[in-house]
């Protein structure tokens, strides 16, 4: 049996068994709860009611955060010569074409974010062993694939995310870092939470909002009270 180091213990009893915490009250303890000496990510897991086997209840989308994630996110603009000045002027990290395709086939993936646009897909179908496993392949639904580069880079730096429900009807992402304030993570919270609610697929049936915890890296997770939250 792996031993409790001395720190997780002390977090371990900052937590209450079975407690289900309010959202604004698990923002301020997920804080208190990381002993990580780097700037944890906070994180946000999201049960939902719905089958993901079947397509009519897939659950996908974006969403802008009003506080950003806290993270620095590396994005790369995929994008045909005529466009490489718009994609610069807006904050990517990388912009090209082929160089870069050739970079990822060869194992290079130090990026967040692929932007890029419908016409370069085609070229994108081959580095779909690499990027699918890695979440990074551009799509429509996301708004990863557009001519609208620059509003597009600008939006991904400033904190807009894609998020999809995985094969266990989960969906887990970040809402910012340890560094936050309390109530900034909460807002971040409430804005991911709301516009999942709002993509309830009709086919789902019963409860679909089913749990939600938050947590820090390494920290265990803080149950919210799904009725504590704004909105739903």
């Amino acid at each position: 049996m792996a031993r409790i180091s001395k720190k997780r213990k002390e977090v371990l009893k900052k937590i209450e068994a079975n407690k289900n915490y309010t959202l604004s009250d698990a923002s301020k303890l997920v804080k208190e709860i990381s002993y990580t000496k780097f700037d944890s990510s906070v994180d946000i897991d999201v049960r939902l009611g719905v089958d993901p086997k079947k397509a009519n209840q897939m659950v996908r989308g974006v969403v802008s955060l009003p506080h950003g994630t806290g993270k620095d996110v590396r994005v790369l603009a995929l994008v045909t010569p005529d466009k490489e000045a718009e994609a610069r002027e807006a904050g990517a990290d990388h912009v090209g074409l082929d160089e870069f395709i050739q970079k990822i086939e060869q194992g290079w993936v130090d990026i967040d974010i692929i932007v890029t646009m419908p016409a370069v897909m085609a070229k994108l179908g081959k580095l779909g062993k690499i990027l699918g496993p890695r979440n990074l392949m551009p799509n429509p639904k996301s708004g990863t694939v557009t001519m609208e580069i620059g509003k597009t880079v600008r939006e991904v730096k400033a904190g807009k995310i894609d998020f999809k429900v995985d094969k266990e009807g989960a969906i887990h992402t970040s809402i910012g870092k340890t560094s936050m304030e309390p109530q900034k993570l909460f807002e971040n919270a409430v804005e991911l939470i709301q516009t999942i609610n709002k993509l309830k697929p009709s086919a789902a049936k019963g409860t679909y909002l089913k749990g939600v915890s938050l947590s820090s890296t390494m920290s265990p997770g803080i149950s919210v009270d799904t009725k504590s939250i704004p909105g739903i």
